[in-house]
């Protein structure tokens, strides 16, 4: 798919740079993330991928601009972003399900008062766009790794956002969890139309999921199509090479 093929909307990164203590960590980053497209960040460690999300987060302070934009180009105020995170740190012994997290989080009830139909429902819903239905009573802790993203995943969604972040959300999930994630991932993409950015290290699946790619070495390399991307030169000198040079 094109870089502007879509007429309805996109969040546009236009020379984006981050600067911490003299250092450039990123520089003029410039690249539009498309709804209805999985968009798939690539690029060796240190090449500044983690930092480019928190620029679009908005947790750290970023040169240039980054907007949410329509069709004609016009701007479009209040961009809502999504996000699930490559791990969740929580104590695993805790006693809580996964509906209790889920409510917890939809509601500002205390959960041990109770929940209420309505946050059930909610979070039933919201399970079940996920196609994680089945999990609502299972404790939080005993969860595979892949039940729980798609847990994550169900609040990232809620509310619906206009860019969905996922920050090698795949990474240590067996097959069939990480297929599932995937595909989920792609049914929201068609049912939602929403902008997914989606950062990986899995060049296998990026091949196979990705509608455009973006290689990233602190400003972008080369984007395109999956197989134009890894047919560039400039994939071949970051990825190749340096494989090669690992070997000597």
């Amino acid at each position: 798919m094109a870089l502007h093929a879509c007429k309805l909307c996109h969040i546009a990164l236009d020379g984006v740079s981050v600067t911490r203590n003299g250092q450039n960590l990123l520089h003029d980053v410039s690249m539009h993330i498309h709804c209805g497209q999985l968009t798939v960040l690539i690029g060796q460690n240190g090449a500044g991928k983690t930092t480019l999300i928190r620029a679009l987060l908005g947790e750290i302070p970023h040169g240039g601009n980054i907007l949410h934009e329509d069709g004609m180009g016009r701007s479009i105020p209040h961009l809502r972003t999504g996000y699930v995170p490559q791990h969740l740190e929580f104590d695993r012994d805790m006693p809580v399900t996964v509906n209790d997290f889920m409510a917890s989080a939809f509601s500002r009830r205390p959960v041990w008062t109770g929940i209420s139909k309505k946050t059930k429902q909610k979070v039933r819903q919201a399970l079940s766009m996920v196609q994680a239905d089945d999990i609502g009573n299972h404790p939080l802790g005993r969860c595979s790794g892949g039940e729980i993203q798609r847990v994550l995943l169900a609040l990232a969604l809620n509310p619906a956002p206009d860019l969905l972040v996922l920050d090698e959300p795949v990474s240590g999930m067996d097959q069939n969890g990480l297929r599932l994630f995937l595909d989920t991932v792609q049914e929201l993409k068609k049912t939602h139309h929403m902008a997914i950015l989606l950062v990986s290290h899995d060049l296998n699946l990026v091949r196979e999921y990705a509608d455009h790619v973006v290689l990233l070495d602190k400003t972008v390399l080369c984007q395109g199509r999956p197989d134009a991307v890894f047919e560039s030169p400039e994939f071949d000198e970051v990825f190749n090479k340096t494989a090669e040079g690992g070997k000597q």
